[in-house]
């Protein structure tokens, strides 16, 4: 008798103990459902930024940890960082650059209007050596060809140029721009000489459709831009 008791004691454990594994698997089941669903939304997020976001600017990680050069979103910076990103809009419609508020280069960080990308980032010196850097800002990715109408707004220290692809006829500069696109991929370079220790260079960038581009026709529509802003040391002194 006691053995049969004994029996039937240890099937209802065997129970129990198979009904609470199945329960742990089917938990840790839904666990790597869900990690793989955040993995893989984090990936679409990441890749999405990385193919249509709009302004990326970038320091080589070497010359971060070598010499210090870094980048911020406030003179006033913390901690060093070597990439900065500016936010996305959306359905970004045309405009005039006249529209710009005159202020504009006067916000920190992310400032964007309804119709237009606005960035304020500093480069610092945070090492002990004076260096000089280059810098050089490209076309990462463009579709429906949105470059054709596109106005690229650059103050370094407050003193403004506006970039813009050569027009379509290959005459020359839009009327409204200060400076031709360095080249189908390049809008822009900068460089500093003997930029000093705690010394810290102050840009903004502007990017908006110029309504009054003879290009900016609704075959624009849908178009995405993504710009590339890189820094590098050429030599230390």
């Amino acid at each position: 008798m006691d053995e049969k008791i004994r029996d039937v004691l240890e099937l209802r454990r065997t129970a129990k103990e198979v009904k609470r594994h199945v329960v742990v698997m089917r938990v840790l089941g839904l666990l790597v459902i869900i990690l793989i669903a955040i993995v893989a939304i984090a990936y679409a997020i990441s890749y999405f930024y990385d193919k249509y976001g709009s302004f990326t600017v970038k320091i080589n990680k070497y010359d971060m940890m070598r010499q210090g050069l870094t980048l911020s979103e406030t003179p006033e910076f913390d901690r060093t960082n070597s990439v900065l990103n500016a936010d996305i809009v959306y359905d970004m419609t045309n405009i005039s650059g006249e529209d710009i508020p005159d202020n504009v280069d006067m916000v920190n960080g992310s400032h964007n209007g309804e119709s237009y990308i606005a960035y304020t980032f500093y480069l610092i010196n945070a090492g002990d050596d004076t260096i000089s850097y280059n810098g050089e800002m490209t076309i990462e990715n463009v579709t429906n060809r949105v470059d054709e109408a596109v106005r690229i707004a650059v103050y370094k220290n407050g003193e403004k140029t506006v970039y813009g692809k050569t027009k379509s006829n290959g005459s020359g500069k839009e009327s409204d721009c200060d400076s031709e696109f360095t080249s189908s991929t390049i809008v822009m370079k900068t460089k500093h000489d003997k930029f000093e220790p705690k010394a810290q260079d102050k840009f903004t960038v502007v990017i908006w459709l110029e309504g009054n581009d003879p290009d900016c026709t609704d075959e624009l529509i849908g178009g995405t831009l993504k710009l590339g802003m890189d820094f590098k040391i050429v030599e230390s002194t």
